[in-house]
């Protein structure tokens, strides 16, 4: 294998790891998931068009392999009362924890084509053109999801403005007395 592709490859598994936990919502999972796209990758590595994006390709043999997965096991139910997921939750410790959790729980709350191009753009920094060569679809529609799944997760998490990050009023007030 030429090495710029071996580093390209490898320069692109942490985001492909970010966005496969962001997809499956399981370290475990997502590792697999990843692991499984290298395997295919390399398998297939004849196909990659030297001069093209490798990450995109990366990220898209990801995305069809997850939604391949989910296809299978959408019909598998595991845990549907959530019975014993909520025995094994512990109560978040700080304020930053809740946050999280409370955006994870947003996010998740998106319909899959508004998160996967939120998560892609927003926090994998792919741009709105490389993402919608990821997704198979055009700039434009990649535009108006990310738009959209932002002014949904604000509504869901209850965001007017930027008064609503960080510290709350109280210990605003706190922080500027001194005390």
């Amino acid at each position: 294998m030429d090495e710029s592709v071996r580093k390209a490859v490898l320069g692109a598994v942490p985001s492909l790891r970010a966005f496969a936990i962001s997809l499956c919502g399981n370290v475990d999972r997502a590792d697999d998931l990843v692991q499984e796209t290298l395997m295919r990758a390399l398998a297939n590595i004849d196909s990659f068009q030297p001069g093209t994006n490798m990450s995109a390709w990366l990220f898209t043999i990801l995305r069809n392999h997850f939604r391949s997965e989910y296809r299978k096991r959408r019909r598998e139910v595991e845990d549907s009362d959530g019975r014993y997921a909520e025995s094994m939750k512990t109560q978040p410790e700080q304020h930053g924890q809740v946050e999280f959790r409370e955006f994870r729980e947003a996010l998740v709350q998106l319909p899959a084509d508004q998160r996967e191009a939120l998560i892609l753009v927003g926090a994998s920094g792919f741009s709105y053109e490389e993402t919608a060569q990821i997704c198979g679809c055009a700039v434009g529609t990649i535009k108006s999801r990310v738009n959209r799944a932002r002014t949904r997760l604000a509504e869901l998490m209850s965001i007017g403005g930027a008064d609503d990050f960080g510290p709350d009023q109280q210990t605003r007030a706190v922080l500027a007395s001194g005390e």
